[in-house]
């Protein structure tokens, strides 16, 4: 057990990089429920007796991730083994109760994938077989352990779960807050009950709980909530691993400081934009049709925040492009002033991407406010007509959109929630000469047209 990982795993696999075979059986589908493959370390000249057994823990956690732990496991003497994790996480409870399990097991615990070395063959369960009758089977393959993994999500309460915890080096462990499944792909404009929330502060009262059961600090668990849906999941550094003890037994490495952000006044949502102009009423939990200036666009408004804090917010509008082949889109961004200097400064890039297509607009002003303490810049282009009508289509989607300045690169994640609804009135407008393109059905509101 005080055998140091990182560094004999590094060994191990420069040694026999020539040896290294395949993956377990369907162990590389990630979006598949998690298995457990049992190995035996190798190359046997390389660990002679302290040869340790490695559980691999490949796939998405589920409710049932513990019971078929448990079976799998039956039986078999676990003692000094390793549960190598790989894992886009899942289940709250499911993870909580497989994290319990590791720690009755007394196992250590570590982010990495388990590859067979050539030589040996992997036998594939069959239709009849069950789980336990394939770690049987398999139990005696040599393995090498890859550190080039990710343990994110609720992996990282898994891996809390062993006596010794070990990240190497090339691995991440990536954490966000918990949410509604079936609301995730665009968080803001979805309703939710009491029920839904007593449920989900009951998830985070359990993890809690288990977290400190598990020696680690709270900290871990009030990293993870900084984080909404609508951002990319947390990397920790290597100092959030060693401060929330999510690592015991810490790789050489030196400490990486963690971004910090001075949570700013929210901005107002009718703050004055560039060249005259000012916010429409826009609506932030859906996309809809407004009149802007007597332009008919598709448009929608999303908080800004970085790892969680609030930092202004932004406003995407489309409208008719010079041609049946493109939208014209319009980027109109409200951040509050930081003392960070990166926060303050003037975009230098916006980017756009809905599935495999992706548009760059220009940034075309960037002024600060003094009163408020804010700076608005925008940023407009052509986007081509594929983008927009793969977002608007059928079926929930997502459009990443990510800025650059000062080499701080920021992603926030857009859901499609009325757009299907709204982009065929759009087409409609579009289709009109330019001097009808607004005749929409709208209401007056503070002297400015807004669709319901």
């Amino acid at each position: 057990m005080r055998c140091s990982l990182p560094g004999a795993l590094g060994a191990i696999v420069a040694l026999v990089a020539a040896l290294v075979g395949t993956l377990p059986a369907e162990a590389g589908d990630r979006t598949l429920p998690m298995r457990f493959d049992l190995r035996r370390q190798g190359p046997a000249e390389s660990c002679g007796v302290t040869c340790k057994t490695y559980i691999a823990a490949s796939g998405a956690i589920t409710a049932d991730s513990a019971r078929d732990f448990i079976r799998a496991m039956q039986g078999r003497d676990l003692t000094g083994a390793v549960l190598v994790l790989d894992s886009d996480g899942g289940s709250v409870l499911g993870a909580i109760a497989l994290g319990r399990e590791v720690r009755r097991l007394r196992l250590a615990a570590t982010v990495g994938r388990v590859v067979d070395l050539k030589g040996d063959v992997v036998g594939k369960a069959g239709a009849k077989d069950n789980a336990k009758d394939n770690v049987e089977r398999n139990a005696d393959i040599s393995a090498v352990v890859s550190p080039r993994a990710d343990c994110e999500s609720m992996c990282a309460f898994v891996l809390l779960g062993g006596v010794q915890r070990t990240v190497p080096i090339e691995a991440r462990v990536m954490v966000h807050q918990i949410w509604l499944g079936d609301r995730r792909e665009d968080p803001t404009a979805a309703t939710y009950s009491a029920e839904d929330l007593v449920l989900v502060q009951r998830d985070i009262g359990r993890l809690a709980q288990f977290t400190a059961e598990m020696g680690a600090s709270i900290d871990l668990l009030d990293l993870a909530l900084r984080i909404p849906p609508w951002e990319p999941l947390h990397t920790m550094t290597r100092d959030e691993l060693r401060r929330t003890r999510l690592a015991t037994d810490d790789a050489a490495a030196p400490a990486v400081a963690a971004f910090a952000v001075t949570p700013p006044v929210q901005a107002s949502p009718t703050a004055p934009m560039t060249s005259g102009l000012r916010a429409t009423p826009i609506n932030e939990q859906r996309w809809a049709m407004v009149d802007r200036g007597g332009i008919a666009s598709l448009a929608r408004r999303h908080p800004f925040t970085v790892e969680g804090e609030p930092i202004g917010s932004f406003d995407l509008a489309v409208a008719c492009g010079a041609d049946a082949d493109s939208f014209e889109l319009s980027y109109i961004e409200r951040r509050m002033m930081s003392d960070d200097t990166r926060l303050s400064a003037k975009p230098d890039s916006v980017s756009l991407r809905t599935g495999g297509v992706r548009a760059r607009l220009a940034v075309t002003a960037s002024q600060r406010h003094d009163g408020p303490g804010e700076l608005v810049s925008t940023a407009t282009g052509a986007v081509p007509a594929a983008l927009i009508r793969e977002f608007a289509g059928p079926g929930s989607h997502s459009m990443v959109i990510e800025t650059s300045r000062k080499g701080l690169v920021t992603t926030i994640r857009i859901g499609n929630t009325g757009a299907q609804q709204s982009l065929p009135r759009l087409i409609a407008a579009c289709a009109k000469p330019i001097g009808a393109r607004a005749d929409l059905a709208v209401r007056k509101t503070g002297g400015l047209a807004s669709a319901q």
